[in-house]
């Protein structure tokens, strides 16, 4: 009837399912033989949450495309399989015992324990991580931020490393610098975290780890042959390589920051936000400042500042507002373009700028979360209390922001560095390839597959010329597979 109130709903008609307050008080978080653990958890929070985790792994096979555009062609493919082994070692270390050392519910300040080693009792108890999921769901899902981390971190190798040691590399330095890096900065026990640290998505576990252990690694490996001489061709080979991973990383990030809300939730909602608008504003600033250099509009360039946007705003994705997003991607790209310089200056030869664009990404990122970081933004999720960075007047968050990411950066350079060095003094694994294999490239050294072609194809050409030259009763010299690479032009920084 016209003008009269709407009756009130009876919610008992309604089907829907009742969510119970979780009760438990075993390890596991109850008896699924006898009643039913989903009742804890909304269905929305653990899809999103399960989406997020593909969205992850996704990544990373973007890392590889990126590095192996990044990279000369004879090299191409040992980037995508260094990322895609990366996968396969860390989700087993993870499984085994990485997750227990990083997540256990009864860890210490700087490390957990082995309570939880193969998963053990890792069910449907409410993860340390968020409240809305199982330990079960964050785990699987916190598992693909620890591979990603080894993924960036070992694409220093590129074109002069090996790849058994770099395997032992993976586990060790998972085990000992990842895992006590994400206890401290994100089990509720840790150190950085009990003082106050903000670190949504992976700031300091995530960049300022992989991109000192990339320095780590570069110095430990030497430079590439012919560095610093026309020999070395500084240009990327393949730039539709990096801008497909460009696109598998953009993508993919949404659920690295948005599903770092741990549901879904409004603050999962910011998250995505203001991911892709660093992003954008960070592709755009690092575009512009290699027009000033060179008056071309780089790809390579849209691309590095894409990737430099999504690093600054990591840690701070779910505390910061929108508008905030524009100044991490402008202040992110910008330091990190100025930050590829630094290898000239310090002589390290950081082949894919994986420092410049992660360590220093990150540390910005960190630096201005503590700046930025508003309570009301925190609260999205409607649980998560935080003081807030300076824009709400809590001066002291920048103090633990340059703490949190100054341990992690010197835990993480040290740690690679002696981890390196012993294994380096395994026989039969030194980190180095020879110069033999070098020249020849990692590929066919190394994996005796190719990204290409063209290796194979020159090899037929060339056997079948040389097996007639003979045939005929005389030879001469001609160009290697190798040698028929583009000649080298004045370098270029990526």
């Amino acid at each position: 009837m016209a003008g009269s109130q709407p009756s009130a709903q009876d919610l008992n008609s309604l089907n829907y399912a009742v969510l119970d307050p979780y009760n438990g008080t075993i390890e596991t978080g109850g008896n699924s033989l006898t009643q039913d653990l989903n009742v804890f958890y909304e269905s929305g929070d653990i899809a999103w949450i399960i989406t997020s985790t593909a969205l992850v792994l996704l990544m990373i096979p973007g890392v590889g495309f990126f590095y192996s555009g990044l990279a000369r062609r004879k090299s191409a493919l040992s980037l995508i399989w260094l990322s895609i082994m990366a996968t396969g070692v860390i989700s087993f270390q993870w499984f085994f015992w990485g997750y227990s050392l990083s997540f256990s519910h009864t860890a210490g300040k700087y490390i957990g324990n082995l309570d939880n080693i193969g998963f053990r009792n890792v069910l449907a108890q409410p993860s340390v991580g968020s409240p809305k999921i199982p330990d079960l769901l964050y785990a699987v899902y916190q598992g693909m931020f620890a591979a990603i981390t080894v993924a960036l971190a070992v694409g220093a190798v590129a074109e002069r490393g090996r790849m058994l040691p770099c395997i032992i590399f993976m586990w060790t330095w998972s085990t000992l610098i990842y895992d006590p890096i994400a206890c401290w900065t994100w089990n509720p026990n840790g150190w950085a975290n009990k003082l106050g640290g903000l670190d949504f998505a992976g700031g300091t576990p995530v960049h300022i780890a992989s991109g000192s252990a990339a320095l780590a690694y570069s110095l430990m490996l030497g430079k590439r042959r012919g560095h610093g001489t026309h020999e070395l061709n500084y240009r990327p080979h393949n730039v539709t390589h990096i801008v497909i991973g460009t696109v598998f990383l953009w993508v993919g990030w949404f659920g690295f920051n948005a599903g770092s809300a741990g549901s879904a939730s409004l603050r999962a909602v910011m998250a995505a936000v203001v991911t892709n608008l660093a992003a954008s504003t960070g592709g755009v600033t690092w575009c512009v400042l290699d027009y000033r250099l060179e008056k071309k509009w780089s790809a390579v360039g849209f691309c590095s500042g894409v990737v430099a946007g999504l690093v600054a705003i990591t840690p701070g994705s779910g505390y910061v507002p929108a508008w905030a997003a524009v100044v991490f991607g402008v202040v992110g790209a910008t330091a990190c373009n100025y930050g590829t310089k630094l290898k000239f200056i310090f002589g390290i030869d950081d082949s894919l700028d994986i420092f410049a664009v992660h360590a220093i990404g990150g540390m910005v990122g960190n630096l201005l979360c503590g700046a930025f970081a508003a309570n009301y933004i925190a609260h999205l999720d409607g649980y998560t209390v935080i003081p807030g960075g300076w824009i709400t007047g809590n001066w002291i968050q920048m103090a633990y922001q340059v703490a949190d990411s100054a341990s992690g950066f010197v835990y993480s350079f040290c740690g690679s560095c002696i981890i390196l060095f012993l294994i380096n003094l395994i026989p039969g694994c030194h980190l180095r390839a020879s110069e033999e294999a070098e020249v020849l490239g990692m590929d066919d050294a190394e994996i005796g597959e190719f990204a290409y072609d063209y290796v194979e194809l020159s090899r037929d050409v060339i056997n079948n010329t040389i097996d007639s030259d003979s045939k005929s009763g005389y030879s001469q010299d001609r160009e290697s597979p190798v040698d028929m690479e583009p000649k080298s032009y004045p370098s270029q920084s990526v």
